[in-house]
């Protein structure tokens, strides 16, 4: 997330409330045949040019008021990475894709600077990997994720990026961050709440975090 002279919040020390961990399951995702891995691609290296093939699991744009882009997350078999695309596109998830670009580091966050990306056609739709909390990092950054957690902050209002709270389970910590324009409402997280949340790993400076896409992404248990 390219910032420039103003940052994000980054959180503070919190008391963590375990809760049931959740189990790793595989993910279940497609790309093209055939398609170069993104594994291999993110191992390349800042600066490398590289052409991924994967299918599309964020609406184009999602996070624009944190990332200062239009870009989506694209995904295959072996790794997830973002998009960081300067002009928003057309396609939805689900849509499996082929881009061309430059890997570069985005405030902690690989992401590929894009020059071409050429659109394949619809895919099977990408199953979130549902992991513990303590996983979200390195291994599954720009991957979909889902994982449930007992909330242990309040909602803090980091505008005009958006919102945050942070999730524990047995296995740890993480923070969930809520862009502005995903139409997310947070109003019924408390701490002490359960919930499920899905979407991108993702990492912003030096921790990690997960970006939901849409408000489906939240759900509250009762």
């Amino acid at each position: 997330m390219i910032i420039g002279s103003v940052g994000r919040i980054v959180g503070s020390a919190l008391t963590v409330v375990a809760t049931s961990a959740v189990m790793l399951a595989p993910t279940a995702t497609a790309a093209p045949p055939g398609a170069p891995p993104i594994a291999q691609a993110r191992a390349q290296g800042v600066g490398a040019t590289v052409t991924v093939s994967g299918t599309i699991t964020t609406p184009p744009g999602a996070f624009e008021s944190s990332f200062f882009d239009v870009g989506f997350a694209v995904e295959d078999r072996t790794a997830g990475i973002y998009i960081s695309a300067a002009e928003r596109s057309t396609l939805g998830i689900g849509t499996a894709v082929t881009v061309t670009g430059t890997l570069a580091d985005q405030s902690g966050l690989l992401v590929v600077k894009p020059t071409a990306i050429t659109p394949i056609g619809p895919a099977d739709p990408v199953a979130p990997r549902r992991v513990v909390t303590r996983v979200i990092g390195e291994s599954t950054e720009s991957s979909l994720v889902t994982t449930v957690g007992r909330v242990t902050s309040p909602v803090l209002d980091d505008l005009p990026f958006g919102r945050k709270f942070t999730i524990a389970d047995q296995s740890g910590e993480t923070t969930v961050y809520i862009n502005t324009q995903t139409g997310i409402d947070t109003s019924a997280v408390r701490v002490g709440s359960v919930v499920q949340v899905t979407g991108m790993s993702s990492q912003y400076e030096d921790h990690y975090e997960i970006d939901a896409r849409f408000p489906a992404d939240l759900v509250v248990q009762p």
